[in-house]
């Protein structure tokens, strides 16, 4: 079935649609590989195409051929399985909102959907969608490196698990092979005694971040004194990347008031940031600074509170 071009110039005014495109429905995962295959580099995946349909009506993205994920039944649904969060990649990400088990488990993805867009965004986006689109500004890639999840995928040459680390490369380009299809996403449940926060800026409600920041603070089960720290940034740089000079400042020094102020100065180390329209470079990293800052001592709080609610 081919969608053809439509260009309205009633009025002098130029509308542009997309060019024209064979449309396919796949109704598995391993049918979506064998398409993909068939059809060659030039093919699309189509999920919640939140992103990809305005693209390509403005002919940023010109794919031949669109393969739409979104009859496949078996990319969907959460469950926990062993101390992991299994999400479909085609769940939407309003079911994961209002999911009980995300909220208790995984309560900073809880957090981050909610600055995703608006609402009918969040109705027909999908888990999988935004983290195979990679936009460096996104919000759920930047939570998948915060929780230090993975996905899995399918290809031709099988089935392989890639770590959220290896995952993201530079904007709107990922790990996957050209013949893979994400079908799932991984994370591993957060314990209770966990602090977390997400802090984000941006010119309105829903817009792209200009800068966001993720964290996480998780102590050792045998001493209360030190803890694992992951604090991720998004819209800074040209991915989502890990503080990591930070999490060393939280690690050797703890979470007092005075640390976190000082490991939050090292925020925009190794970071090139993005210089564009919306923000310079210089204002981007200074964001990251003041971001670090609330969304660590917003963690520290609840992690705080959650060690007291555990000894009681």
């Amino acid at each position: 079935m081919a969608v053809r071009q439509r260009v309205d110039n009633a009025g002098g005014t130029r509308t542009l649609k997309p060019s024209q495109f064979d449309y396919h429905v796949a109704t598995s995962v391993e049918h979506a590989v064998a398409l993909l295959q068939q059809l060659g580099s030039d093919a699309r995946l189509l999920a919640g195409g939140q992103s990809l349909l305005p693209m390509m009506n403005f002919r940023l993205a010109t794919p031949s051929a669109l393969i739409d994920l979104n009859g496949i039944s078996e990319m969907t649904g959460i469950e926990q399985q062993d101390g992991t969060i299994r999400i479909g990649a085609m769940t939407r990400q309003r079911a994961l909102e209002f999911s009980p088990l995300v909220a208790e488990k995984l309560p900073l993805l809880s957090e981050a959907i909610r600055f995703v867009g608006h609402l009918p965004t969040r109705a027909r986006g999908t888990i999988g969608g935004s983290i195979a689109h990679a936009d460096p500004a996104a919000e759920i890639p930047m939570a998948l490196l915060a929780l230090d999840g993975e996905v899995r995928v399918k290809g031709a040459s099988g089935e392989r698990s890639i770590a959220a680390d290896s995952f993201f490369q530079e904007a709107l380009t990922t790990a996957l092979e050209p013949d893979e299809v994400l079908h799932e996403v991984c994370l591993p449940a957060l314990p209770h005694t966990v602090g977390w926060a997400v802090e984000e800026f941006s010119r309105r409600h829903g817009d792209f971040a200009i800068t966001a920041i993720a964290a996480v603070l998780i102590p050792h089960d045998d001493d209360d004194e030190r803890l694992e720290a992951r604090v991720v940034c998004a819209g800074t740089a040209s991915r989502p990347m890990r503080l990591r000079a930070v999490e060393r400042a939280l690690e050797g020094d703890g979470i007092s008031q005075s640390n976190i102020k000082q490991a939050a100065m090292q925020a925009g180390v190794g970071i090139e940031p993005l210089e564009d329209q919306a923000a310079s470079g210089e204002f981007r990293l200074h964001l990251a600074r003041v971001l670090t800052e609330r969304a660590l001592l917003r963690a520290a709080a609840r992690l705080n509170s959650r060690r007291l609610d555990h000894a009681s």
